[in-house]
Parts: C-alpha cells; sequence; structure tokens
C-alpha cells in the first residue's frame, strides 16, 4: 500500500483520498491498481453501503493521470508496456461507471482528465464553488480520454463537443448545468458534509441539505452560440461557424481550437460522432484502441515536452494545420491495436 491514495472505513462509507497533493493529486499507476482493488473489496463487503472519494489538499480533486511518468519513460527508452497505464486506467472508469454501490465524489478544486474519469462515472458529483473541471488533452497532443468518448456527447447543446475540442474550463454552474456534476455545494460545509455521508441511509436526502443554487456560467450564457457551431459535421465547419459569428466568445473558442494539436482535434470530433452510439464499455475499447495508436506518435510527446517540461507553450505539431491531417492515418487511429482490445 502506498500513501498516496488512503482508505479508510467511516461509519457505513468507505472513505477514499487521493493524497497527492503537490502534485494536484494525479493518478500514478499504483494509485489506479490500488483503487480497482479497494473498490472490488468493498462492493462485496456488506458493512459499506457507498462509498466516497476526496482530493487531498486546497487546490485540487485530482488534476490528471500522472503522464510526466510516461513522457520519461519514453525518453528512456522504455517503450514496451507504456499502454499499460491506460489499459488499467480505462478498466477502473468501466468499474466506477459499474459499481453497485453508491459512489459519491467531493470535488472542491480542479477536475481534469483522469480526475474526471474516477468522478464522473460515479452515481453522484457534487461540487463546491472551487470546482474547474477540464478535459484538456487536445493542447497536449492527446485526446479525451477516460470515458469523455461516453460522457462528452452525451452533454447538452453539444458542450462536451465544445469541451473536446477547446478543452474548455467550467466552473461549477456550467459543470452542474451540463451534468458533469448532480450537485452544487458550498466549500465550506464538505466537512459536515463528509460526516453526514458517514451514517446516512439516503445518499440524495443527505446531500439535498447542503445543495447551494450556483450563478450562470459562461457556457449556459453561450449555449445558442455553442448548439449551433459545435452541431458541424466537421471540424472545419465548426470553425468556420465560430469565426463568422460576431460573438467574442466564439472568436475566443476558434482561436483556442486552432492552437490544439489538428491531430487530436480530429481524433477527438471522430470520437465524439463514434461515441453518441456505443455503449460505455464499448467507449473504452474505441479509447484503447486511439492511445496505443498515440503512443506511437510524437505529437502527445511533444505536448507534455512543451506544457510540463520546458514548459515554453510552443509545441511543434506535426502535421500543424487541419487539412494537412491524412484521412488514411486519422482512421488507423480506429483501428485494432497489436496487443488486442480492452478485454471488458
Amino acid at each position: 500500500m502506498s500513501d498516496e491514495i488512503l482508505f479508510e472505513l467511516r461509519g457505513k462509507a468507505g472513505f477514499v483520498t487521493l493524497n497527492r497533493p503537490k502534485a494536484l493529486n494525479a493518478l500514478s499507476h499504483a494509485m489506479v491498481k490500488e483503487l480497482e482493488r479497494q473498490l472490488s473489496v468493498w462492493a462485496e463487503d456488506p458493512a459499506v453501503a457507498h462509498v466516497v472519494i476526496t482530493g487531498a489538499g486546497e487546490k485540487a480533486f485530482c488534476a490528471g493521470g500522472d503522464i510526466r511518468s510516461i513522457y520519461d519513460a519514453r525518453m528512456e527508452g522504455k517503450l514496451a508496456g507504456l499502454s499499460t497505464f491506460f489499459r488499467e486506467e480505462y478498466t477502473l472508469n468501466a468499474q466506477i461507471k459499474a459499481y453497485p454501490k453508491p459512489y459519491i465524489a467531493l470535488i472542491d478544486g480542479i477536475v481534469m482528465g483522469g480526475g474526471v474519469g474516477v468522478s464522473v462515472h460515479g452515481s453522484h458529483r457534487v461540487g463546491t464553488e472551487k470546482t474547474l473541471f477540464s478535459m484538456p488533452e487536445t493542447g497536449i497532443g492527446f485526446f479525451p480520454d477516460v470515458g469523455g468518448t461516453f460522457f462528452l456527447p452525451r452533454m447538452p447543446w453539444h458542450s462536451g463537443v465544445y469541451c473536446a475540442l477547446s478543452a474548455g474550463r467550467l466552473k461549477q454552474g456550467d459543470a452542474l448545468a451540463t451534468g458533469v456534476l448532480t450537485h452544487a455545494v458550498a466549500s465550506a460545509d464538505l466537512a459536515d458534509l463528509e460526516r453526514a455521508l458517514e451514517t446516512a441511509d439516503d445518499i440524495d436526502t443527505a446531500i439535498a441539505s447542503y445543495v447551494v443554487e450556483p450563478d450562470e456560467g459562461l457556457l449556459a450564457q453561450n449555449k445558442d452560440v455553442i448548439d449551433n457551431a459545435f452541431a458541424a459535421g466537421s471540424v472545419l465547419e465548426i470553425l468556420e461557424r465560430l469565426e463568422a459569428s460576431p460573438n467574442e466568445f466564439a472568436q475566443k473558442t476558434a482561436q483556442t481550437v486552432r492552437q490544439k494539436s489538428p491531430t487530436s482535434v480530429l481524433i477527438a470530433f471522430e470520437q465524439m460522432k463514434r461515441g453518441r452510439g456505443l455503449t460505455f464499455n464499448e467507449c473504452m475499447k474505441l479509447e484503447y484502441r486511439i492511445v496505443s495508436r498515440i503512443l506511437q506518435g510524437d505529437d502527445f510527446f511533444e505536448g507534455i515536452r512543451a506544457v510540463l517540461v520546458d514548459k515554453d507553450h510552443t509545441p511543434n505539431w506535426v502535421p500543424s494545420q487541419f487539412g494537412q491531417v491524412d484521412s488514411a492515418d486519422l482512421a488507423s487511429y480506429f483501428e485494432e491495436p497489436a496487443d488486442g482490445d480492452l478485454p471488458l
């Protein structure tokens, strides 16, 4: 057992604490494996009525997977087994989605990438005014994984497609309006809510005492613009609609999408189209196909270099323009990998 993730039975609740506050509680491979193991035990334990997951520290629930370690392994030539982390992470996401007991994520800060994967698929997502949600992957040459193929295209007014392509950030109000959160509460009430969950027979009743009504967010204020643009049939048409709009939000969104990895944006758009008609497990199998192919390329590692290593924030995407992405190359991301599909 590592101290990166803590487990405690309090009353009738199994509490999980993601405990890497200095790393914004980023998920390591060990944390993924230990969470999967503990959830399996608690699922069979009659003393555990429900699971509550939180993040340590003042800043984050969980800012994502520990992708820096994957970059370091690649730089050291350790190519074998790079996909193992993702295989086990995606299996964990599916386990949470199908969990037989209430699974309550208490989100009090940043929730991005891998952190979304261990929260949004649970039965209850309770977020405070410090909530900051994002799927930032297109900005690092990756793709919105951890079940994004399933939940993003099911968000209202094409807001999930917006999040997938632009890496847009949602605060509490927008996270609630789009279904990322099921409940909004005040950060000051979290300790009391945790205590209530220790003995609660009915989760919804316990949470209801603390629910607040957040202010309308930036996305909700621009939902007609988002719905119109991101309903388009191609990435280029989305950009045309955004750039033709006099709306400042639309203009800024177009600029943002154009800064992302063209390959990643096109992968994400295809993901969103396919994900609407797939079951959750089918979505996870699709994501494992994509990640297996991405790990063979260069944009992901260039994105990590630019954002997390050198921090110059000037990635050199190859290709650098949407029109330069080869359609056959794009199709290869959706083909069965050499080691076979994710066994779900």
